[in-house]
C-alpha cells in the first residue's frame, strides 16, 4: 500500500516536471533553442501565484488563471527582445543568450525583493482518503487533475485549432510555411506564450505542493524539466509528458528506498544513461542533418 501512495507522490511531482518539460520540447521543436531561462518563467509563475493568493486573498484557479496569463506576457516579452534578433545566428551564441536571459531574470527578483524564502499559503485542504488501503491526500489528487485537465488542452491546441496547425507546419519547414502564408514570427511567439503559461501553472501548482518558494527555486526544477524532455524525446510532446512522469516516480522510488541524497542525482544518472543508450529519447526519432 505504500508503494501505491509513493507511485501517486511521483506522479504528481511529474507532473509539475511535465508541464515545465513541455516548453522546453515545444521551443525547441520549432526554433532548436534551448531556453534555459524557461526555469525561471517558472519561479516567476510561483511567485505570481502567491502574490495573487497572499496579498489579493484569490483561490487556487483564479491565482492559477492569472499567473499562466501574465507568464504567457513574459515569455512573449523574452522571445521578442532577447531571441528574435538571433533566428539565424549559431546555437551557442542563442543558448548563451538564454543562460543571460536566465540570471538577470533570477537577480532582478533577488534585487527587488531580496532572497529570502516565502511559504505560500494554504489554499486547498488537504485531507487524506484511503484508496486500496493507501493513504492519499486530496491535495496530489487535485494537483494531478490540473495537470491531466491543462496537458489535454495542450493536445487540443495544437492538432486541432490554426495556431497549432501552424506550429506543426513551422516546426516542420520554416521556410516552407513561411511561403504558404504562415506568419512565423507571430507562430513563434504563440509558441513561447503556451510554454511559458505552463510553465507559470506548474509554479503555482510547485509552490502549493511544496509550500516554500525563493527566486532561485526555477534552477534544479529547471534543469531536471529538460533531462525529462531529453528523455522523452526533446521535440516531442508526448514524450515530454511521459518523460516528466518517469521522472518523477523514479526520484520518488529512490526516496522511498533511503537514498533520499541521491533523490536530485538520480535525474542526472538517467540523463547520462540515456544520451549514451538511445540518445534521440523514449519518443524521439534520429534525423539526418545536411552537413
Amino acid at each position: 500500500m505504500e508503494w501505491l501512495q509513493q507511485l501517486v507522490n511521483g506522479i504528481s511531482l511529474g507532473s509539475i516536471y511535465a508541464l515545465i518539460a513541455l516548453g522546453y520540447t515545444m521551443v525547441y521543436g520549432i526554433i532548436k533553442l534551448i531556453n534555459f531561462a524557461h526555469g525561471d518563467v517558472f519561479m516567476l509563475g510561483a511567485f505570481i501565484g502567491f502574490y495573487a493568493i497572499a496579498r489579493w486573498d484569490l483561490g487556487f484557479i483564479p491565482a492559477l488563471i492569472i499567473s499562466m496569463l501574465l507568464c504567457a506576457i513574459i515569455g512573449v516579452i523574452i522571445e521578442r527582445v532577447a531571441y528574435k534578433r538571433l533566428r539565424n545566428a549559431t546555437r551557442i551564441a542563442a543558448l548563451i543568450t538564454a543562460i543571460g536571459v536566465s540570471l538577470l531574470i533570477e537577480y532582478t527578483v533577488i534585487f527587488f525583493r531580496g532572497a529570502s524564502p516565502e511559504a505560500y499559503p494554504e489554499v486547498l485542504a488537504n485531507k487524506s482518503i484511503s484508496i486500496l488501503g493507501a493513504s492519499i491526500s486530496t491535495q496530489s489528487i487535485m494537483i494531478l487533475a490540473v495537470t491531466i485537465v491543462l496537458m489535454i488542452l495542450l493536445q487540443f491546441i495544437v492538432h486541432k485549432t490554426k495556431i497549432g496547425k501552424a506550429m506543426r507546419a513551422v516546426s516542420h519547414d520554416a521556410d516552407a510555411a513561411r511561403l504558404m502564408g504562415i506568419n512565423v514570427d507571430n507562430t513563434i511567439s504563440a509558441t513561447f506564450a503556451i510554454g511559458s503559461a505552463l510553465a507559470g501553472a506548474a509554479g503555482v501548482i510547485f509552490g502549493i505542493y511544496y509550500t516554500r518558494i525563493d527566486p532561485l527555486m526555477g534552477v534544479l526544477p529547471g534543469l531536471k524539466a529538460f533531462v525529462a524532455a531529453v528523455l522523452g524525446g526533446i521535440g516531442s510532446i508526448p514524450g515530454a509528458m511521459v518523460g516528466g512522469l518517469v521522472l518523477g516516480v523514479v526520484e520518488t522510488i529512490v526516496s522511498a528506498i533511503g537514498y533520499s541524497l541521491w533523490r536530485d542525482a538520480a535525474a542526472f544518472v538517467i540523463l547520462i544513461l540515456i544520451l549514451i543508450l538511445k540518445p534521440s529519447g523514449i519518443f524521439g526519432k534520429n534525423a539526418r542533418e545536411k552537413v
